[in-house]
């Protein structure tokens, strides 16, 4: 996986989140972690999250548009690094069928008044 890329924001496209049924396994937690996260958002063989086809059933919203995480502050390590801009974002992006990431205002070139206009 990519480093940090501190140039991008992530784009709230849900593409993470959307992308394969795999994705989303368990690996690092520690069991009173995973107990924290509503069973219904849980795989039935307690593996990793439940996915509804390709999609975690904890994202809300619509994909490449705006989502979120309905369990954003309790959410799995893979979940976690998975970085905005990194390869398994522009993976899932691509895989998707949406377009790369957008620079965050942060990393934008700054124009003068006159370049403005």
């Amino acid at each position: 996986m990519t480093p940090t890329n501190h140039d991008f924001d992530c784009q709230a496209c849900g593409a993470c989140c959307s992308y394969s049924p795999e994705w989303p396994r368990f690996s690092t937690e520690v069991d009173a972690d995973l107990d924290r996260i509503p069973e219904k958002f849980v795989a039935a063989d307690l593996s990793g999250m439940r996915c509804d086809g390709a999609r975690c059933s904890a994202l809300v919203g619509y994909v490449g548009i705006a989502t979120a995480c309905a369990v954003y502050a309790l959410r799995p390590e893979v979940c976690r690094a998975c970085v905005p801009g990194g390869d398994d974002c522009l993976m899932a992006r691509r895989g998707l069928g949406l377009d790369g990431v957008v620079a965050s205002a942060s990393a934008a070139p700054t124009r003068t008044a006159s370049e403005r206009g």
